[in-house]
C-alpha cells in the first residue's frame, strides 16, 4: 500500500499510487533556512520581526546506509526515515540544530484546507497565513475601536490580524487528507500557493504524520488514534444551564434561586470571583489569589452545601497567574515558585492593568504546590465540581525557567497547565469533576475534558463576535479535538460595545443546541444582558429546560466525542464536498440535528440550505426534503433546528418541542 520511488534525485512516496510526498531538484520537499527572530509581546499578543539570512534548498535525493532517503544541498542535509501507519505514513525527521526548516506539499489548485487548531475567522483556510503561536485571540486596540466609532465605520478584521489561543500544525484538506507535523516549534503555514502547501518551523518537526481516508469521520478517528481523546463530560453536566453568577454569597445564592423558582434548569453556578474581586478601568475582574475571599464568600463551603441541597454543584476558577501584591503570590516569591528574569527577579506579566507573577510549570515543587494546595485543598476539599482553568498563553520567551528553553516550551505550555489539572483531579480521586480551557496545542484533547472559545466580543461581529464561534470549533474539530463551548454572551464589553437582551438570548439558543451550555456575565456585568434579568427570564427558563430534555442526545454526542468524533460538524461534513457548503456558520451537532443559529441582530427569517436526506423541522413538526433552499421563521428563542425523520431520537426530539411549547 505505502510505496517509495527514488530516481535521477526524485522521490516520491505513495499510498495506493496516491502522491504523499514529492521531491524534486525544481521543487524540493524541504529547504533549511537560516532566520534570525525578535519579540515584542504586550498582554499576551506577540508580534514578532524575522529576518532570513540563508535559504538552502535540499535538492538532492539519496538511499541511505539505513534504508533511509537523505535530502541534502550544498553541504545541508536532512534525513527521513518512514513506517506505515493505518491511512497513511509517518516520517521521522532528523535535521540539523540551530536552523529552521521550510516543508512543500503537493495540492490541487482548488484544494480546501480546514483545521490549523482554533481559527475564528473562516473554515477554509486556503489563501492564508496561519501561524502556529499560541497567543492572546483579543486586541486592546480593536476593542476601542468599536468601542469609540460609529457602527458603520468599523471594518470586520481578516483573518490574518486574528491570533488564535490554540494554534495546532494540523491539517486536513477536502480531498480527505490529513496533514499533521510533531513539533512546538513556532512557525507558521503558507496555504497561498497554487499547487502546494508550505510549512515553516524554528526546528526541525520530530515526525510528519500524512493520512489518507475515505471520509471525515474516518480521518477523525485515525487522528483520535494517533493523539488519544480524553475529553468528558460528567453527566450533570447536561441538567441544564452553568449559570455564572458573582458579586459573594448573597447575589450567587439570590440569582440561582431566583432562576430555579421561576422554572429554571440549573446545573451549577459558576463564580469566578470565589477568589475575590479586582476592580480595574476595564471592569470587573478576578482577584489571582487562589483561595476563597472570606469578604465575599464566608464559609463557602457552607454555601456549596445550599446549593447542592437545590441541585446545584459550584463551579471556581483558576489560572497559572498569581496577583503581584496577594497572599500567595508573596509566598510562591519567596519559594521560587514564580518565572524570573535573569537576575532573578520575579518576571511579571501585564492583564489588562495589573501585574501577576507566573507560576514555573517546569518546577516540580510548584507542580505540586498547584495540585496539593491551590487545588486539591482550596478547591477540591471545599466541595467544587469544577473550574476554569484559563490561560496558558503569555510565556515570555525570554524568562528563566527552572527547566528548560522558553522559547521551545511557549507552545506547550497550556497544554502542561491542562495536565496539572487533570493530575489533580485523578491524583486527588475526585469524581464528577471538570475543568475547560481555552487555550491548548497538539494534544490538548488528552487532558481538558473540553474547551471554550476564549472571550468573544459582545456583539455580532464575524471577526470577534458570536458568529466566530462557528469556525473556531469547527476547525478545532478538524484538528481532533471534540469538545467544545462558548460563553454565552461574549466577555469582553466596553463603552457602548455591550450585549442586549436579543443577542444573549440568540446566543444562548446557539448553546442550547451544543454539549455545555454556560453564561459569562462579561467584564461589565452591569451594563449587559443577564439571564436572570426580568426580560429575559421566560427565554432562559424555556431554553434550559430544552437543553436538559435534550440530555440522552447529548449523553450519546459526548460518548462519539470521547472517541474522536466532533460534537460540532461543519454543514458539508457528511456530504464530503466543500465545494458544496452553503453556510459557513450552520452545523450538525452529532448525526442527527442540523442547526443554523440567527447571527444578525433584529432578524426574524432566516435563508438555510438543508443536507441531503429527510429533516423535520424541531418546532413545527414540518417535514423538509435535503438538498434544497429553504425560508424558514426564526423568531427569538427558536432558531432554525431541523432532525433527521430517521433519527432514533425523533421521539425524543418531538417530545422535547411539545415540552418547550408548554413551558
Amino acid at each position: 500500500m505505502l510505496s517509495s520511488h527514488l530516481s535521477g534525485g526524485i522521490w516520491t512516496l505513495c499510498l495506493r499510487d496516491h502522491p504523499l510526498l514529492v521531491s524534486t531538484p525544481d521543487k524540493p520537499f524541504a529547504t533549511a533556512v537560516r532566520r534570525e527572530k525578535t519579540y515584542k509581546a504586550n498582554r499576551g499578543t506577540v508580534k514578532e520581526t524575522v529576518t532570513e539570512t540563508a535559504r538552502v534548498p535540499l535538492t538532492s535525493a539519496a538511499l541511505g546506509e539505513d534504508g533511509s532517503v537523505i535530502l541534502s544541498g550544498e553541504g545541508h542535509s536532512l534525513s527521513l526515515t518512514w513506517h506505515a501507519v493505518l491511512g497513511g505514513a509517518e516520517l521521522c525527521l532528523a535535521g540539523e540544530r540551530g536552523w529552521a526548516y521550510e516543508f512543500c506539499l503537493p495540492a490541487a489548485e482548488d484544494e480546501a484546507v480546514f483545521g490549523g487548531g482554533e481559527q475564528y475567522r473562516k473554515v477554509n483556510l486556503r489563501g492564508e497565513h496561519v501561524v502556529n503561536f499560541v497567543s492572546e485571540h483579543i486586541k486592546a486596540a480593536t476593542v476601542l475601536e468599536k468601542a469609540l466609532l460609529p457602527h458603520f465605520l468599523y471594518r470586520e478584521k481578516k483573518h490574518a490580524d486574528i491570533g488564535s489561543y490554540a494554534p495546532m500544525p494540523i491539517f486536513v484538506t477536502d480531498r480527505r487528507r490529513l496533514i499533521l507535523f510533531d513539533t512546538t516549534s513556532d512557525g507558521y503555514a503558507d496555504l497561498t500557493g497554487q499547487d502546494s502547501l508550505r510549512f515553516i518551523f524554528d526546528s526541525c518537526p520530530r515526525s510528519l504524520t500524512l493520512l489518507k481516508a475515505k471520509s471525515y469521520e474516518d480521518l477523525a478517528r485515525l487522528l483520535a488514534a494517533r493523539i488519544p481523546n480524553r475529553q468528558y463530560l460528567p453527566g450533570w453536566c447536561h441538567d441544564g444551564m452553568i449559570l455564572s453568577a458573582q458579586g459573594g454569597t448573597r447575589q450567587i445564592l439570590d440569582k440561582t434561586f431566583k432562576l430555579l423558582d421561576a422554572g429554571a434548569k440549573i446545573s451549577a453556578v459558576w463564580s469566578q470571583d470565589w477568589s475575590g474581586c479586582n476592580r480595574t478601568v476595564m471592569g470587573y475582574q478576578v482577584w489571582w489569589n487562589w483561595e476563597a475571599d472570606e469578604k465575599l464568600y464566608p464559609n463557602l463551603q457552607e454555601t456549596i452545601r445550599q446549593l447542592n441541597a437545590r441541585g446545584v454543584r459550584f463551579l471556581a476558577y483558576i489560572n497559572p497567574y498569581l496577583v503581584k501584591g496577594s497572599r500567595l503570590y508573596d509566598f510562591c516569591k519567596k519559594q521560587g515558585y514564580l518565572i524570573t528574569h535573569t537576575d532573578g527577579s520575579v518576571y511579571h506579566i501585564k492583564s489588562t492593568t495589573f501585574d501577576a507573577g507566573m507560576l514555573d510549570l517546569t518546577n516540580p515543587a510548584a507542580v505540586k504546590y498547584i495540585k496539593e494546595t491551590l487545588i486539591g485543598r482550596n478547591m477540591l476539599d471545599l466541595g467544587v465540581s469544577g473550574w476554569m482553568a484559563d490561560f496558558g498563553e503569555y510565556l515570555p520567551v525570554d524568562c528563566v525557567l527552572h527547566d528548560g528553553d522558553p522559547a521551545a516550551l511557549h507552545n506547550e505550555w497550556p497544554v502542561m497547565w491542562a495536565r496539572i489539572n487533570r493530575e489533580a483531579i485523578e491524583e486527588y480521586g475526585a469524581k464528577d469533576v471538570m475543568f475547560f480551557t481555552r487555550s491548548g496545542y497538539l494534544g490538548i484533547q488528552s487532558y481538558a475534558p473540553i474547551l471554550w472559545n476564549g472571550d468573544q466580543h459582545t456583539d455580532y461581529t464575524r471577526d470577534y463576535g458570536m458568529p466566530c464561534v462557528l469556525p473556531a470549533s469547527f476547525s478545532l474539530a478538524f484538528s481532533g479535538v471534540t469538545m467544545v463551548h462558548c460563553d454565552i454572551g461574549g466577555f469582553f464589553s466596553f463603552l457602548k460595545l455591550r450585549r442586549d437582551a436579543e443577542l444573549f438570548t440568540r446566543w444562548m439558543e446557539l448553546s442550547t443546541f451544543s454539549l455545555l451550555m454556560r453564561s459569562h456575565e462579561s467584564i461589565r456585568p452591569q451594563a449587559n444582558a443577564q439571564p436572570y434579568d426580568e426580560g429575559l427570564m421566560a427565554q432562559t427558563v424555556r431554553l434550559t429546560r430544552l437543553h436538559t430534555a435534550l440530555k440522552p442526545y447529548l449523553l450519546q454526542v459526548s460518548e462519539a466525542a470521547g472517541r474522536g468524533l466532533p460534537a460540532l460538524r461543519p454543514d458539508f461534513w457528511y456530504a464530503e464536498d466543500y465545494a458544496g457548503s452553503r453556510d459557513p456558520y450552520a452545523y450538525f451537532l452529532g448525526d442527527d440535528l442540523f442547526v443554523a443559529p440567527v447571527i444578525k441582530k433584529g432578524v426574524k427569517k432566516r435563508r438555510v440550505f438543508l443536507p441531503e436526506g429527510e429533516w423535520v423541522c424541531f418546532w413545527s413538526g414540518k417535514e423538509y426534503r435535503g438538498e434544497r433552499h429553504y425560508t424558514v421563521p426564526a423568531p427569538l428563542g427558536q432558531p432554525p433546528v431541523f432532525y433527521r425523520k430517521t433519527s432514533s431520537y425523533a421521539a425524543l426530539f418531538r417530545h422535547a418541542a411539545e415540552t418547550i411549547d408548554h413551558t
